[in-house]
């Protein structure tokens, strides 16, 4: 562990905080003034988090800027928070797109500013928190946080079924939650049973041997949570109703950063924690995932809605994102990290280009438009950009990240990977076809023609994304080098227990969930002394 002088993760985290308290002392009929205060409170936050990757250091793997100190010790709960290659990345994604959805709800949010912005803020908060905890407890307060301001966002800000769209993300979530709750809960009494102490702290945790047996059920509820915050197939059915329904910046904040939480919290809780349980599962999350890249972009493809289509375009992204984390080599976890930031980057600037047309139109449906690029030239421009992006097109970000993870498919599972290329070019088809009926055909429709093109704001909006799509796509290694040493020490570290559990199992001796085998110890107590597992 790296320690650090300055509690700087802190001061990162709880800024927002800060700001929201701000807010509540400003008058909400002051609406100028609290758009502006909110956007300054975001900037500097950003700001503020720069030197995380300014001063990360790309040769080891240990944790970075740690922060530890007792917070209910009678429990063994502590306040520990540090990041790594793995966390780094997202971290930055965070507090790059806050003051980006802050800007792109300008003129969008009429209603209720001071309450909205406040919401972001806390939003904000409780994101950073669930990425830098390295408590169980304080990553589960974090992640139970981030419900209420998005449910808000949902409920409060959303379209006509708004209600309904943020009940079924609420219990969505929070079912899945209360499953990793109840894991959390046996970690640690059963930690206390072996080792004699009461812990929450997660490096700790690691050096836990679990039994196989135990391992299966441990790691099914942490896969629930997990998979549901993705989301995988069949658990994606709130994913939908919740973007389409959401102001435009909850749906950027939701693609951009929420669905992250999912694949972010199988690197760093159920793979590490329950290593032989998710070796155990890789064929089921494998099918799953080429399942969720298929079946994404074919629903993609005939919806009529150009929201619903970016939603479902989702579903196929991260489904590439699984399957790379689970190749279990280099390339497929640095391109599924990598595809994890890309999908922020060009799903959250099509989310913001649907809410750009529909600030104009009131209308989100592609056969109201058609013939746009005559009028919106400069708009024209981004959306081409963004397109080319999510398509994956070579000088993009997200080539690089599909490229990458395609390579490690091939290299752990063949078979899989050639379904997942089909994904590739049903993603093309799709968009493409979406662009060409917007931005091109016939300008037949009057309401069109009087379209105005972006304004500045918009464009500062947009400008930054845009410009990330080509630094990712060009300078991979920019972003690369910061996880490698992670990402080599983390598989150094999971094949080593992986075969320290496979090396201890006996004859099967019932069946786990969905017909996969267990096993269990033969020789518990010598397992201890055979731990090669080193912390982060």
């Amino acid at each position: 562990m790296i320690q650090s002088g300055f509690p700087l993760l802190s001061f990162i985290t709880f800024f927002p905080l800060l700001g929201a308290l701000i807010l509540v002392l400003i008058n909400r009929d002051k609406v100028e003034l609290l758009r502006t205060t909110a956007l300054v409170i975001t900037l500097i936050e950003f700001l503020l988090s720069l030197p995380l990757v300014m001063f990360f250091q790309s040769d080891t793997a240990s944790m970075q800027f740690v922060e530890q100190a007792p917070w209910i010790e009678s429990m063994g709960i502590t306040y520990c928070m540090g990041i790594d290659g793995i966390s780094l990345w997202i971290i930055m994604l965070t507090t790059l797109l806050t003051p980006i959805c802050v800007l792109g709800s300008w003129s969008y949010i009429t209603k209720w500013v001071k309450h909205y912005m406040i919401c972001m803020l806390v939003l904000e908060t409780s994101m950073l928190g669930a990425l830098m905890a390295l408590d169980l407890v304080l990553f589960y307060v974090f992640w139970e946080l981030m419900l209420i301001p998005m449910y808000l966002l949902i409920g409060v800000w959303g379209g006509p079924r708004k209600i309904y769209a943020a009940v079924k993300f609420f219990l969505f979530t929070a079912a899945g939650s209360v499953f990793m709750l109840v894991a959390i809960l046996f970690l640690y009494f059963y930690n206390y049973r072996i080792n004699g102490v009461y812990t929450f702290n997660l490096l700790e945790l690691y050096h836990l041997n679990i039994p196989v047996g135990i391992q299966f059920w441990l790691c099914t509820a942490f896969f629930l949570s997990f998979a549901i915050k993705v989301p995988m197939v069949p658990l994606h059915t709130w994913l939908p109703d919740a973007h389409v329904e959401a102001p435009t910046a909850g749906s950027v904040i939701l693609a951009g950063v929420l669905l992250k939480m999912g694949t972010y919290g199988f690197l760093r809780f159920a793979m590490p924690l329950f290593p032989y349980a998710t070796h155990q599962y890789i064929p089921v999350i494998a099918v799953l995932s080429v399942i969720g890249i298929v079946y994404g972009a074919m629903v993609a493809m005939v919806q009529p809605d150009m929201k619903k289509l970016v939603a479902y375009s989702s579903v196929s992204h991260l489904g590439y994102v699984m399957l790379g984390l689970f190749a279990l080599n280099s390339e497929g976890i640095e391109g599924g990290i990598y595809q994890m930031l890309n999908h922020g980057v060009s799903t959250g600037a099509l989310f913001l280009i649907v809410g750009m047309l529909y600030e104009r139109r009131h209308t989100r449906m592609i056969a109201d438009f058609g013939g746009i690029s005559k009028v919106m030239p400069v708009f024209a421009t981004f959306f081409m950009i963004i397109t080319l992006s999510s398509i994956a097109v070579p000088g993009t970000n997200g080539f690089v990240g599909e490229f990458m993870i395609l390579v490690g498919a091939f290299r752990s599972y063949p078979a899989f990977a050639v379904i997942a290329v089909t994904g590739a070019v049903l993603s093309a088809m799709y968009m493409l076809w979406m662009y060409q009926r917007v931005m091109f055909c016939r300008l037949d429709k009057p309401e069109n023609e009087k379209l105005k093109d972006l304004s500045t704001r918009e464009i500062c909006t947009l400008l930054p994304l845009a410009v990330l799509v080509f630094v990712m796509g060009f300078f991979p290694g920019l972003f690369l080098g910061k996880m490698e040493a992670t990402v080599t020490n983390f598989l150094s570290n999971y094949n080593s227990r992986y075969e320290m559990y496979a090396q201890g199992v006996s004859q099967p001796k019932f069946a786990a969930p969905d017909g996969i085998t267990v096993y269990v110890f033969t020789r518990h107590a010598d397992l201890n002394s055979h731990n090669n597992y080193t912390r982060p």
